[in-house]
């Protein structure tokens, strides 16, 4: 019998069942890598599910952005209700790395606030793959970051059974090390309550807590309850108790990393008393006996994690510990959007090692404190095991490593890809007109893609004066006026949508029957073949969808176009035809967000039609659209907001960009005080 139970009202349709015995096909001949190349609609996640539940090894879902993950784990979720279906993603609602600009002598502290459902989420994680096997990780590209080390961190937790002499004094210091706190009155997730002969736990990753029962220094009862209503769940003979925090140390291991700090402090103060730059010697003295002094105290200091080196007892250039040591040797990693994800992967380690360095040179922190640092690309190449890679549009890297791609072209819907035309570049802004009239007297949308910013504003501008409905959408808006734009244009008030590059990957517009490509021969970045197929897509949810590309000449790009799309378009014809499939637009009205994926209603259960392929891009969340005021925004939208400029704030810290960053921190605080004030 399967490890993986999967439920679900729908069966493998057209040519999923295929896909599914490729890839099945593909584990039993020992491929290591794998690529599912499924068009916009076909239901890749479904066929992945179908394949997870043919095989007895834990899987780990990597997607690029916070909120893919958040859809794929509501999937997942609703797919394997009788298995452990986790979510590891950073947990911050906010973070502000710790950087200095020499040009403007400008530090900014490290300034972070952690979300404990999240936290949750994550130790919930951890603690499955030590448990058992039948687990599945849906996780963004922060599962890269430096972890603490698994060993320590199932060495240090605290193993109980029925019938045991323990000591119940010796049992709470016991718990203190593992960074959980007392608290007699309200104790909350990672605290203890003792009640004379009794002590109650309550777990960080569970919505419950063991009591545990004394009789003298013997271990009577070990009883699980529900924390909210204090109702009996289970008796149990043995329980373990997983530390509070993924970093956990001996504190043996303390004092002899803190003699290793202190040596390495010295020998950076000699360094740059050589150079004569004093101020930079007295400064990382100061930083580090104090934090020296923190840790000798309780164990901690802000910024703990840059000694990581020394505390996990580390070589100098070895990789970090992190959420894939937590594996077994024979888990399947699956990676979505793979044309997307996998750049991002190659580029955290040199956005890190960039901003570190610099506080390195101007004593900010210790050398060392480099190997506190995501894994470079090519470690993640040695452990991430067998892979299967997702996408539409699969890059150069997935096709070399795993050969033809296993294809999923039939939409379940029926629909065909969008039929492809070509027009002259003379007179196209007129030609655009007529057809974004001819959608709006149908109730359609129209995407229009341009390729400079100006220009997207220019034409929005123009067919408004025209008394035409169009907006337009950039990465130079703010998040709180994206998150609003998309939805808008999905519930008609506004027919046409003008923007580049950002109406790409993950957004889902079945409104949308009609996509122009101004300037479609000027080959380039906004203009390859994969760029082209991914705008394509977004007309490709309606049975109305088409795509016209406006070029004087047909480029390389374009001719990739034209040919993928006739020949996806013959073989789901041909499908249509033999079983009497007549194809339908896509009916979507909910999406499920973040915070439901994170913390849905009691019993709240998503089918499969009410997730899949239902998310936009992190950069374009779904909202409201009315006042630009953010107390419009109910509770859900401003969860979407704050998830919204969170994003923002990491690319900015990741292009250096600090002040930018600090004021979208600023931002962040703000909306978050005003959610509890409301």
């Amino acid at each position: 019998m399967s490890l993986f139970n999967l439920v679900s009202d729908f069966k493998p349709t057209g040519d999923q069942p295929e896909a599914i015995k490729a890839l099945l096909d593909g584990f039993k001949k020992g491929e290591e890598y794998q690529t599912l190349l499924g068009v916009t609609g076909s239901g890749k996640t479904f066929t992945l599910a179908n394949v997870i539940s043919k095989l007895d090894r834990p899987v780990l879902v990597l997607s690029h952005n916070k909120t893919l993950a958040a859809q794929l784990y509501s999937e997942f979720k609703s797919f394997f209700p009788d298995n452990a279906v986790e979510y590891f993603i950073s947990y911050y609602d906010y973070y502000l790395p710790e950087s200095y600009i020499p040009q403007t002598d400008t530090y900014i502290a490290k300034d972070a606030s952690i979300n404990e459902n999240i936290e949750k989420l994550r130790l919930a994680a951890t603690t499955s793959l030590l448990e058992r096997k039948d687990v599945i990780v849906v996780a963004s590209v922060s599962c890269i970051y430096g972890l603490g080390s698994p060993a320590d961190y199932a060495e240090m937790c605290v193993n109980l059974k029925v019938g045991d002499k323990v000591n119940r004094n010796d049992l709470l210091r016991d718990l203190v090390q593992i960074q959980y706190e007392r608290n007699d009155f309200a104790p909350e997730k990672g605290q203890f309550r003792v009640r004379g002969d009794c002590v109650d736990v309550f777990e960080p990753q569970r919505e419950e807590f063991v009591r545990i029962e004394f009789w003298g220094d013997e271990i009577e009862n070990l009883t699980r309850y529900m924390s909210l209503s204090g109702k009996v769940k289970n008796t149990a003979g043995e329980v373990m108790f997983f530390p509070c925090k993924h970093f956990v140390t001996p504190p043996e291991r303390i004092e002899n990393a803190v003699a290793q700090i202190t040596a390495e402090m010295k020998e950076q103060v000699a360094m740059f008393e050589s150079r004569g730059l004093l101020v930079e010697a007295q400064r990382i003295y100061q930083r580090v006996m104090y934090d020296v002094e923190m840790m000798r105290e309780i164990g901690y200091c802000s910024g703990v994690e840059n000694y990581s080196m020394y505390l996990s007892e580390r070589k100098g250039g070895s990789r970090p510990f992190c959420l894939f040591d937590f594996f077994p040797d024979d888990m399947l990693t699956v990676i979505d959007e793979s044309h997307v994800t996998l750049p991002q992967l190659r580029a955290m380690y040199k956005a890190d090692r960039s901003r570190k360095t610099t506080l390195v040179e101007h004593g900010f922190r210790l050398p060392s404190a480099l190997e506190n640092r995501p894994l470079k690309f090519s470690e993640f190449e040695k452990i991430h095991g067998d892979t299967v890679f997702m996408s539409a549009t699969p890059s150069d890297y997935e096709i070399e490593h795993s050969g033809f791609p296993v294809e999923q072209l039939i939409r379940p819907t029926g629909l065909l890809d969008p039929e492809i035309e070509i027009r002259q570049l003379d007179g196209q802004v007129d030609d655009v007109i007529a057809e974004v009239r001819e959608a709006a007297a149908k109730s359609e949308r129209v995407i229009i893609t341009t390729l400079t910013k100006k220009s997207s504003e220019r034409l929005s501008d123009y067919l408004r004066d025209l008394g035409i409905k169009s907006n337009y959408l950039h990465s130079g808006l703010d998040a709180l006026e994206r998150v609003r734009v998309l939805s808008a244009l999905r519930a008609g008030e506004f027919d046409c949508l003008i923007g580049i590059n950002l109406l790409r990957e993950g957004i889902d517009l079945p409104e949308v029957a009609l996509v122009a490509i101004l300037d479609a021969d000027k080959e380039g970045f906004l203009r390859s073949g994969k760029a082209l197929l991914q705008v394509a897509g977004r007309a490709a949810r309606n049975v109305e969808g088409r795509v016209i590309l406006y070029g004087d000449k047909i480029t390389p790009s374009m001719k990739t176009l034209i040919k993928t799309s006739k020949q996806h378009r013959k073989k789901q014809g041909i499908y249509n035809q033999k079983n009497n499939i007549i194809p339908q637009t896509i009916k979507k009205s909910h999406r499920v967000t973040i915070n439901e994926a994170v913390a849905p209603g009691k019993n709240k259960k998503y089918s499969y039609s009410d997730v899949a392929g239902s998310v936009f891009g992190a950069e374009e969340e779904s909202a409201v659209y009315g006042s630009v005021s953010h107390k419009n925004l109910n509770e859900e939208e401003m969860q979407e907001l704050i998830f919204e400029l969170e994003t923002e704030m990491m690319d900015a810290a990741e292009k250096m960009e600090f002040e930018r960053a600090a004021s979208l921190r600023d931002k962040i605080k703000k909306f978050s005080a005003d959610r509890f004030v409301k």
